[in-house]
C-alpha cells in the first residue's frame, strides 16, 4: 500500500530567504493515486503531484508543505496548525469534502486563503459528491482538471497572497 505523506518541502523556499508558505493538504485515499480508479483520477501518483507542486511553488517564490492523511482528525489538526504557519492552503479533502463539518469548522477558524481542489468533477459523479462542506470556507474551487488543478491552485494563492 502507498504510504501517507507528511513531508515538508524545504527545497522549494524562495532564494530571497523564504517566500510565503503554502500548505497542500490531501485527504483519504489520495495516497492510492495512480492505482485507484485511474479511469476517474488518472495515472499520476501523489508523489508526481507533489513533484509538480514543488516545481511550481519554486517558480512562484513559495515555500511548500505537502501532506496526506487518511484520518479526519489529523487533517483538522493540520488546518488548525496552518493558521500560525502558512499564508494559504490548497485542500483536496477527498471524501471528507462531502461529510466533514469538522473540516469546515477548522477552515473557518484558520481563516486562510484556501483553494479547494478535486481531481475529478464531483458534479459529474454520484449525487452525494455534489455537496461540499469545504466550499463555504474556501476562496476558490478547482475541479475536474486532474493534477494540473494543484498547480493552478498554487498560482491563484500566490496572486492572492501577493495582493494582501
Amino acid at each position: 500500500m502507498a504510504p501517507c505523506y507528511n513531508r515538508i518541502m524545504t527545497k522549494t523556499r524562495a532564494k530571497s530567504g523564504g517566500g510565503p508558505t503554502v500548505w497542500v493538504l490531501n485527504g483519504p485515499n489520495l495516497n492510492l493515486l495512480g492505482s485507484r480508479e485511474p479511469e476517474i483520477y488518472g495515472r499520476a501518483t501523489l508523489a508526481d503531484i507533489e513533484a509538480a507542486c514543488a516545481v511550481r511553488a519554486k517558480d512562484l517564490g513559495l515555500a511548500l508543505v505537502f501532506r496526506q492523511t487518511n484520518h479526519e482528525g489529523e487533517l483538522v489538526t493540520w488546518i488548525q496548525e496552518a493558521k500560525g504557519q502558512a499564508q494559504g492552503l490548497v485542500l483536496n479533502a477527498g471524501a471528507f469534502t462531502h461529510t466533514s463539518v469538522a473540516l469546515l469548522d477548522a477552515l473557518n477558524f484558520a481563516r486562510l486563503p484556501t483553494i479547494e481542489v478535486h481531481l475529478s468533477q464531483p458534479l459529474n459523479r454520484e449525487p452525494f459528491r455534489h455537496v461540499s462542506y469545504v466550499t463555504p470556507a474556501s476562496s476558490g474551487l478547482i475541479s475536474g482538471l486532474g493534477p494540473h488543478g494543484y498547480e493552478l491552485a498554487l498560482l491563484a494563492l500566490a496572486r492572492m497572497i501577493n495582493k494582501s
